[in-house]
Order: structure tokens, then C-alpha cells, then sequence
């Protein structure tokens, strides 16, 4: 169930799926997250190419949710965007507090403060490379159709085979309450 549990949060962030309806011959597919958020939300960072996350992009998209009156506090990026947004603190003018007495030496932003709100920075292995979603995180809910569940199959010999099945969907309250960034490298 935990390799399950990896499996839906890939689907929902790791890979661009489009909603498919299904027939008797096809499967349902659900929309992954970068298909439920908006495009006034969306900032494309290469302009149909790919190119590095920056603080300029991360701004402009702050403000896009903002102006359409999203409240996101979340940005959810790849490890290689952690190390981009770790060294905004190397620009003049900005400082950090070290307490006296301290040896520890710390390379990173947990928290970035915007004109536009206090983002949460949030490191996600599985999340597609191109994108860095800015994310309100009571706007997003899972639904379940079907509960996960197992089920005994067969018996050969000692083995026990099971069959885990279940169906469920991602569900944005409000589209333009999220933004993302794509087209990152």
C-alpha cells in the first residue's frame, strides 16, 4: 500500500495527465494538477522552451494568483530549484539570523516572504522536473470513488496472490487559486 500511496502522489504531480472520460473500451483517466490550475495562473518559464526557475518568474506568478485572488502559500519544487531559491539569500541587502554560540551553518529557504504572501518551500522528488507549483493546500482535495482495497485470489502452493484495487481523483476547489511555473530545466 505504501508503494500505492507513491504511485497517486506521482500521478498527481509527477506526470501531465489530461482527463479522460472512458467508454466500455477505455479507461478513466484523471487530471493530474497541472491540468486543474488555470492559465492566467500559469507562467511559462522558457517561453515554449525550457529555461532556469528565478525570482522574477516566482514573482510574477505570485502576483497572478494574487490578482485573482488566490491565496497560495505553498511552493512545491525539485530538489535543483531548492538549491536555485537557497541561493536568493546570497543577493545584497538580504540577511539571516544566526543565533551567537551556533555552529551550524544553513544553505536554505523554508520560507519565502513575497509582496504577495509567505510561501512555504516544500522539496518533491516526484514531481514533474519542468514544473514548481505555488500551491493554496485547503483549495486541493483527493477524492475517493472507490477505497482502496484487497482482495485473496488464489492459492498456488504456499503463495497467496491478492489483487489491490481502488479508483480515486484530484479534485481543485479553485482553479485560479494555484499557479505553477513551466517549462523549467
Amino acid at each position: 500500500m505504501k508503494e500505492i500511496k507513491k504511485d497517486v502522489e506521482f500521478a498527481f504531480v509527477g506526470a501531465s495527465n489530461a482527463t479522460a472520460v472512458g467508454d466500455a473500451t477505455t479507461a478513466r483517466e484523471m487530471a493530474s494538477a497541472d491540468q486543474l490550475i488555470h492559465a492566467d495562473t500559469t507562467t511559462d518559464a522558457g517561453a515554449g522552451g525550457t529555461d532556469a526557475l528565478t525570482e522574477a518568474k516566482m514573482l510574477v506568478n505570485m502576483q497572478a494568483i494574487y490578482d485573482a485572488g488566490g491565496d497560495a502559500n505553498m511552493m512545491m519544487v525539485k530538489p535543483a530549484d531548492s538549491l536555485i531559491i537557497a541561493g536568493f539569500t546570497g543577493a545584497s541587502g538580504r540577511t539571516r539570523d544566526f543565533n551567537d554560540g551556533q555552529t551550524t551553518l544553513t544553505n536554505a529557504v523554508n520560507l519565502y516572504v513575497s509582496p504577495f504572501g509567505e510561501y512555504k518551500i516544500v522539496l518533491n522528488r516526484h514531481q514533474m522536473s519542468t514544473h514548481a507549483f505555488l500551491l493554496d493546500p485547503t483549495m486541493w482535495r483527493t477524492a475517493t470513488l472507490r477505497p482502496f482495497a484487497r482482495t485473496l485470489l488464489a492459492k498456488t502452493g504456499d503463495s497467496d496472490t491478492h489483487m489491490v484495487v481502488g479508483e480515486l481523483g484530484l479534485m481543485h476547489k479553485n482553479p485560479k487559486g494555484s499557479g505553477q511555473i513551466n517549462g523549467l530545466s
